[in-house]
């Protein structure tokens, strides 16, 4: 029989507690701050497999196909939580990017003949700055969670590093806004700050897809190499279609022609670079192509060569000009939100997840670790349980 002390613990009870790591101090399991306050409406739409029952085994669970195991045909990864704002501040994060890029070039080459180019170009990025912020905070749900962000510059975090980035192309864009203008230090103030926010402008359009792509997110993850290429010609080409839709001169549209021209060669030639690195798996490249997020790719890229053929078509009439630029927007926004409903349906397939660490892929291939400890490539069929 064991002895209890004066607070009710046996000396078994005190031996057991030194050797089982499964006591937990009640204390420490409380919900205290930010996160204590995050409420789910539909626990089940978020959370599809809790409390499921499953009763097979997991080499023997999704698609019948040696080669295709799965963890009881759950999802290996969870999906992002990210609402439609994000896809909009992917497209209009972009925008202000190129335009701040090509406002530069036009004060550098054309000087003050193409000052308006420059000071709509300006315009186009401030407020496009402005609205990705508010846009990134519509999806963060509180202000202060923006600033939180900020606390710190992490050089290895693209989260950081692109807070830092919109936050000072925002800044820079205003001060050019504000004082560009003037005469004096206060005026090369001005023009220092909209030469820095042109700096930072293709690193806030490319930005977005280095985040995405260092995410767990199976189609994010394996088109790596190829989604921050097509953010930045898509963004290039969206920026040019949009000042191009703005009233403008034919000596603007000398300027605005090549530039728009540019991204959209680019843009049609990265599209079927993402879809080629996406299709290296074929449950990877499967969102691409069917429901809603297969839909808006093929939309996306339907107008993105109708746009480009419209370009280059012979003849200069203004509706041709217009109809190119509004389905080059078209393509540019339907692809944002295509990638970004794709990635949340690639999170809910496993096979997603597996079929690309059995062929060296995902998180392998992006560290470089594609040869196991013995020297073989770690690209290996597992056995399937009968």
């Amino acid at each position: 029989m064991s002895h209890s002390t004066g607070n009710g613990v046996t000396p078994l009870d005190r031996l057991q507690r030194k050797q089982d790591g499964r006591n937990v101090d009640s204390t420490l399991g409380v919900l205290a701050g930010e996160g204590s306050r995050q409420r789910v409406k539909d626990p089940e739409s978020a959370y599809p497999a809790h409390g499921q029952q499953v009763s097979t085994l997991p080499s023997r669970a999704g698609p019948e196909r040696e080669e295709a195991p799965s963890y009881y045909g759950l999802p290996a990864v969870k999906e992002p939580v990210w609402i439609w704002s994000i896809p909009a501040y992917l497209y209009v994060g972009g925008v202000a990017g190129a335009a701040s890029v090509l406002g530069l070039a036009a004060d550098m080459a054309g000087g003050p003949k193409l000052a308006r180019l420059g000071r709509r170009c300006l315009w186009v990025g401030t407020v496009g700055d402005m609205l990705s912020a508010g846009l990134l905070i519509h999806d963060l749900g509180r202000p202060e969670r923006f600033l939180n962000m900020l606390r710190v510059f992490r050089p290895t975090s693209p989260m950081s590093i692109g807070s830092w980035v919109l936050a000072a192309s925002g800044g820079l864009n205003t001060l050019g806004l504000l004082l560009g203008h003037r005469r004096g230090w206060a005026g090369a103030v001005g023009r220092g700050a909209t030469a820095g926010a042109a700096v930072l402008g293709m690193p806030l359009a490319g930005y977005t897809a280095v985040l995405l792509c260092n995410s767990a997110v199976p189609v994010w993850q394996a088109t790596h190499r190829t989604l921050p290429l097509f953010f930045m010609s898509s963004a290039t080409a969206a920026a040019g279609s949009l000042l191009s839709l703005l009233p403008h001169g034919p000596r603007e549209e000398r300027v605005l022609r090549p530039y728009r021209l540019t991204g959209k060669v680019a843009k049609v030639l990265t599209f079927a670079a993402v879809e080629r690195d996406a299709a290296r798996v074929s449950e990877v490249a499967r969102p691409l192509k069917e429901g809603l997020p297969g839909a808006l790719w093929r939309t996306s890229r339907v107008c993105s060569a109708a746009g480009l053929l419209l370009e280059v078509l012979p003849g200069r009439a203004r509706w041709k000009q217009v109809a190119s630029d509004v389905l080059n927007t078209v393509a540019s926004l339907a692809s944002r939100f295509a990638l970004f409903h794709a990635g949340k349906a690639s999170a809910r397939n496993p096979q997603a997840t597996f079929q690309g660490q059995r062929q060296g892929l995902g998180a392998a291939e992006v560290m470089g670790h594609t040869v196991a400890s013995d020297g073989k490539p770690l690209k290996f069929p597992l056995p399937v349980l009968r």
